[in-house]
């Protein structure tokens, strides 16, 4: 099982360079970064103390331009967002990009696509929002986009929202640029990565992840697709502790709507072989709860004391 690092944009560059250093050197396999422009709604796993009070004022970096230095000075590990919001760019854009990070990288990037979901920032922003189902047709409309374009010389693509006239795609990524879906809804994104991911990747605990993977394996049957072709990732809040005292009253006390692990080395690694028994791929842990100054510790603590047992 791979171990992926979730970077919190918030933090300076400096910072993020030198912790994805430490994750690099360490034994991670890969970092990641969210698509976002400004903080989520309250009730997100986001840090606090924000300027004057407003949460919208905070610090977030963009994460192209982000992903591009990244790619250029952190050796060795698969990079990639989680996941980027398609309603932020036009898809035959987001495939020129993801193709140069690809090669700026030597091949080790991964486009993760999601439909998108924070309307506070479409809304600050000026970009259209639309419906949940709007926002599903677009995600599909990009999905057989980005991989024509990968595929073919020139594109020809006419739909409701995007349209393309013999668009080019050169130069092409390296290999294969593996694209990711993120998100769990079974009436539409697990159909959508039936049909078009390489990975995908969603919350959730291994009793969840159980239940969509089924319905993901179901979706691959249904078009002729093994399902085994779909690496399944999952992202998961950690607060690793040196003992359990508190623990316990920790995660009874958390409101927030992500599965947040609480425990020693030995609590945590029991959890994190659930999700390898259910077929998980990935483990992508974030920094957004961990302070700038202790997350380089806790990088180190969890490869040297639990990536090891997954090895």
């Amino acid at each position: 099982m791979r171990f992926g690092f979730w970077l919190d944009t918030s933090n300076s560059f400096e910072h993020m360079r030198h912790v994805c250093g430490v994750a690099e050197a360490a034994g991670w396999d890969g970092i990641w970064a969210p698509d976002h422009f400004m903080p989520p709604p309250e009730g997100y796993p986001m840090k606090t103390g924000y300027p004057d009070g407003q949460p919208e004022l905070a610090d977030v970096n963009e994460s192209w331009v982000l992903m591009a230095a990244l790619a250029a000075t952190v050796p060795r590990v698969r990079l990639g967002h989680l996941v980027l919001g398609n309603t932020y760019r036009h898809p035959a854009v987001t495939a020129k990009m993801a193709a140069t990070v690809d090669r700026i990288s030597g091949g080790r990037f991964v486009l993760g696509l999601g439909a998108a979901w924070q309307e506070n920032e479409h809304r600050r922003y000026g970009i259209v929002y639309g419906t949940a189902r709007e926002r599903a047709d677009r995600l599909e409309e990009a999905c057989e986009i980005i991989t024509g374009m990968f595929a073919n010389k020139r594109t020809d693509f006419a739909g409701r929202y995007y349209q393309l006239d013999g668009a080019p795609l050169a130069p092409k990524p390296v290999g294969r640029l593996p694209l990711m879906i993120g998100g769990g809804g079974e009436r539409r994104t697990l159909p959508i990565t039936a049909r078009f991911a390489n990975e995908w990747n969603t919350w959730g605990s291994p009793d969840h992840l159980i239940q969509k993977m089924a319905v993901l394996d179901r979706c691959c049957t249904e078009i002729g697709r093994d399902p085994g072709e779909i690496e399944r990732s999952a992202a998961l809040l950690l607060d690793l502790r040196h003992n359990s005292a508190g623990a316990a009253e920790r995660a009874a006390g958390l409101t927030k709507p992500h599965p947040h692990l609480i425990g020693t080395v030995e609590q945590v690694t029991e959890t994190l072989a659930e999700y390898h028994a259910a077929g998980v791929d990935e483990v992508i842990i974030p920094d957004f709860n961990m302070s700038p100054a202790e997350t380089p510790e806790i990088l180190q603590r969890i490869a040297e004391e639990i990536i090891p047992t997954f090895r």
